[in-house]
């Protein structure tokens, strides 16, 4: 039947033959009306190849996650595009209008199945758990599986019909959209942003932490309550927190503010989310590369988790956490055109079709150190359940069948209870506070493989430093020698691996600053190598470190730290050479967690993340470790002056 002509002559076209034009409809959070966009489509290889916003054309690009290779991580190849629509025309359409239009026919999906068993990925939650977080490999890694189905329907004209259900079904969207382009169409309803770029001001929102609505009639309010006191649920959010606030800290001259947390209330789900924010003059197509992709959707850190996923993932993820990205203009305030601004949600809770009729939903689950695997198994389907339920797939879900969460009696004092063990520093405004002592003096932040170190050099800027982060396997001996200060930073791995080339490295640089007499200061993995270096022998702890804060005692110095660690060095007799003569090691040790600190003369070094968010007295700590390096330290008596 041939939909009535209407007001949006543009609506008309497509609606009339969906099929025969590419377009994206896209409903975001910030307006009541839908946005229209039909044009060309080409596919390119580079972010920085996707071409420039006009005023009279936005461009809309399919990032897919094997677009991660342009940082340099592993991603399968399954050769899905980066595919950009240039908006030739484009139309708003008020949602209640919208929804009196699109087609509501059911659309027959058939064949479902789950690409990876039950059974079979709650073997691979065990396996990532036990060899890879176990092993020291990282904090946390999202592994995903696969719906995949059937339609007869057309792909265009389906996605319209399951873009009506999401509309009206589905609620706590960041974008709902459908997509179509020749062999590749998306629809589906995103909770999370990824990342903003608007008038300077760069926006993230990790969410995490699921909580999945109990059936009607049963104890909602009992299991919320239980939910948001859960610690799992609450390191879990932690944790991409910090992975995203090393983002910022790269993109934004002023690292990044934190508010939060937030509840982000869907029709089968609610999450936990923060608010990132910060400035920054960088192009949005950098920000987007260097902020490939969410930890939410990967895990940290970020290098070795593209590593893990592409060990225990078969195929490749296809636009699966990956990025829709709208580059349009900004109003120019008295000038022809304003700057380019980016809106990217991240592409989960959604569809993919192909024009064999294959429907592909996938879901991930963020595993942890004490993830169940069969609650893990549980998360997947859950996560898929929304998108499902506008295929036909499940039970719809009408969102006044669970209360208004973030209103019940206690809530939003439970959730801002949960900021007061946090940093401050991340929590306020952070202005340059300079230290006299310590202004204009240079660092050199060694990269371990973990973007850590970009947290850290913001935190040596804010005391008046100089900082300039390069990679391990970038830095000579000579590079070493010169700098004030030379921090070397965390990464993932057991420190006494003999394979690993970034670790003998590490130890080759930190000989050559030790035999030079430099001040050196070392974080998490480079301090356990320095410990090695030191005599102190290093061991697994049986239970891991990721993403916990601890009381230490650091020299007297109560202190609440951040600690992300597999391995440890244990106490004893810490000795080293430092330019010629041999001095011993002032050792902070834990009871439980082994030795949490080294400190002697130039020398310094901590297990935790003084900079991280969940260190309490970081910049503190990390400011008082930088001094006692940086401190003169006494010749040798009867020698030379």
């Amino acid at each position: 039947m041939t939909p009535m002509p209407t007001v949006h002559p543009l609506l008309d076209r497509v609606l009339a033959d969906p099929a025969g034009l590419s377009w994206a409809l896209l409903w975001r959070e910030v307006g009541p009306e839908v946005e229209l966009l039909v044009g060309d489509v080409r596919d390119v290889d580079l972010l920085a190849d996707i071409p420039t916003a006009t005023a009279a054309t936005p461009v809309l690009a399919m990032v897919p996650f094997r677009q991660i290779t342009e940082r340099g991580f592993d991603a399968h190849d399954d050769g899905t595009p980066l595919r950009v629509l240039v908006a030739t025309q484009t139309e708003r359409i008020p949602l209640d209008l919208l929804l009196g239009i699109l087609p509501s026919d059911p659309v027959e999906v058939t064949g479902e199945r789950f690409s990876v068993t039950d059974e079979a990925y709650a073997e691979i939650v065990t396996s990532v758990i036990e060899d890879e977080i176990g092993n020291g490999e990282g904090a946390n890694f999202v592994i995903r599986r696969d719906v995949v189905a059937h339609t007869d329907t057309a792909p265009a004209s389906a996605a319209l019909t399951w873009f009506r259900t999401l509309l009206t079904d589905e609620r706590g969207t960041y974008w709902t959209f459908a997509v179509h382009t020749p062999g590749h169409t998306l629809v589906g309803a995103t909770p999370e942003r990824h990342v903003s770029v608007r008038d300077g001001r760069v926006q993230m929102n990790p969410i995490s932490g699921t909580f999945r609505h109990p059936r009607d009639g049963a104890d909602v309010e009992g299991a919320f309550r239980e939910f948001i006191a859960d610690t799992k649920e609450t390191e879990e959010l932690f944790m991409v927190v910090d992975e995203e606030m090393k983002m910022m800290a790269q993109v934004c001259s002023t690292g990044g503010r934190i508010t939060g947390p937030y509840l982000k209330q869907m029709a089968h789900l609610t999450h936990t989310e923060y608010l990132l924010d910060g400035r920054s003059t960088a192009d949005p197509r950098d920000v987007l590369r260097q902020t490939m992709f969410a930890p939410t959707v990967t895990g940290s850190p970020m290098e070795n988790a593209c590593a893990v996923i592409r060990r225990h993932e078969p195929d490749g993820r296809g636009y699966y956490s990956g990025v829709l990205a709208l580059f349009e203009r900004e109003p120019g305030n008295g000038a022809p055109v304003g700057p380019e601004a980016l809106d990217a949600p991240i592409l989960i809770r959604a569809a993919h079709l192909d024009d064999a009729g294959e429907v592909r939903v996938s879901a991930g689950a963020t595993l942890v150190r004490h993830s169940d695997p069969t609650s893990e198994v549980a998360e997947t389907t859950a996560k898929a359940s929304g998108m499902l339920a506008a295929l036909g797939l499940r039970p719809r879900r009408e969102p006044s069948h669970t209360p208004v969460l973030r209103d019940l009696p206690g809530v939003a004092d439970a959730l801002e209870a949960r900021n007061e063990s946090l940093a401050a520093f991340w929590l306020s405004p952070q202005g340059a506070r300079p230290d006299p002592d310590l202004a204009g003096r240079s660092v050199l932040v060694i990269d371990a493989e973990d973007r850590w170190t970009q947290m850290l050099a913001h935190q040596v800027r804010h005391v008046g430093m100089t900082a300039e982060v390069r990679r391990w396997d970038t830095v000579q001996v000579e590079d070493v020698l010169e700098p004030d200060l030379v921090l070397f930073g965390p990464g993932p791995g057991d420190p006494d691996d003999p394979s690993d080339a970034r670790l003998a490295q590490l130890r080759q640089l930190m000989a050559a600053r030790l035999e030079a007499a430099r001040p050196l200061l070392a974080v998490c993995l480079s301090h356990q190598v320095l410990s090695r270096l030191a005599g102190l022998k290093i061991t697994k702890l049986e239970r891991p470190n990721q993403g916990v804060q601890l009381a230490v005692d650091l020299w007297g110095t109560p202190a609440r730290i951040g600690f992300y660690n597999t391995f440890v060095a244990r106490p004893g007799t810490a000795r080293l050479t430092r330019g010629g003569t041999d001095v011993a090691l002032e050792v902070a040790a834990h009871a439980e967690h082994g030795v949490v600190g080294l400190r002697g003369p130039g020398i310094a070094s901590i297990q935790g993340h003084a900079e991280s968010v969940l260190s309490r007295d970081g910049l503190v700590t990390l400011h008082a470790l930088i001094r006692h390096a940086l401190r003169p330290v006494p010749s040798p008596a009867g020698a030379d002056a």
